[in-house]
């Protein structure tokens, strides 16, 4: 299966505009090797046949397929683990000396299979201890791909996937599946709202604003312009006071939004 310069352009085109992912000539052959398969169980013989029908189709489920195969889905328990120590150390002392009404409101976007917001619910719930009962500290965690977030729904994960957290975590917060897995305790997973959500969306549907945002290894795939309209509207969703965290490979041009720097990926709006 070959795509042509034409087709290729006018898949990465939908892409861009639709979800900000910003696929450059050196993924072109990610694209073939990934979407290869889809062509060829409904029998198209060309990229521009698939482009149609995937446009066509009221369903949505092609296109639910297609960012289910274009976005990669990379992640692990404490990935960046400083953001997750200064989350503890700084972050959570000042949310609970300050946010009064106990209603602490953090989003994960771009969560992939769930390890970024249980890994948060967790110190939390390891934090408040006995007062964790009159806190509101469900975390909103989303995805634009529905294959991982199925994933992080059920909260099963290898004992492999597990090894580095420590043994009071393991004990407290996992509970076996079968030999080879562990899952969630309900009480981590009662602390979550997973929903599918694009942020490409012109606006963001949220009553309130949050007192943090992680949205790591997410702007990676947008080009500059898409880098900064989303910000803006992350900063719009800050309250103040409250932190924004980005992916260790991502930054922040000075100037460009009103976050002030704080350490690396970690940023604040004062």
């Amino acid at each position: 299966m070959i795509i042509t310069d034409k087709e290729f352009s006018q898949l990465a085109q939908y892409i861009k505009v639709n979800f900000g992912i910003h696929l450059k000539e050196e993924k072109r052959s990610l694209v073939i090797g990934r979407l290869h398969q889809v062509l060829s169980s409904k029998n198209f013989k060309s990229f521009s046949e698939y482009y149609a029908y995937m446009v066509s189709d009221q369903t949505g489920e092609a296109l639910i397929t297609l960012i289910d195969k274009i976005t990669t889905n990379h992640t692990f328990f404490m990935r960046e683990a400083k953001h997750f120590y200064f989350f503890k150390d700084k972050v959570l002392p000042y949310l609970y000396k300050y946010v009064q009404d106990r209603d602490l409101r953090i989003w994960s976007a771009g969560c992939s299979s769930g390890e970024e917001p249980y890994t948060l619910a967790m110190m939390i719930d390891e934090f408040l201890g006995k007062e964790k009962i009159m806190w509101d500290t469900k975390i909103l965690a989303t995805d634009i791909c529905s294959e991982v977030l199925n994933t992080a729904k059920r909260g099963i994960y290898s004992n492999e996937r597990i090894a580095s957290l420590s043994p009071k975590w393991k004990l407290n917060y996992f509970k076996a599946f079968d030999h080879e897995n562990v899952e969630m305790s309900d009480q981590i997973k009662n602390q979550l709202i997973f929903r599918k959500f694009n942020l490409m969306d012109k606006s963001f549907p949220f009553k309130k604003k949050f007192h943090v945002i992680f949205c790591r290894n997410v702007m990676i795939y947008f080009d500059h312009s898409t880098k900064i309209e989303l910000l803006n509207k992350l900063y719009d969703m800050t309250e103040y006071g409250g932190y924004l965290f980005i992916g260790h490979s991502e930054s922040i041009t000075r100037g460009t939004t009103g976050y002030k720097y704080i350490m690396p990926a970690v940023y604040r709006k004062e």
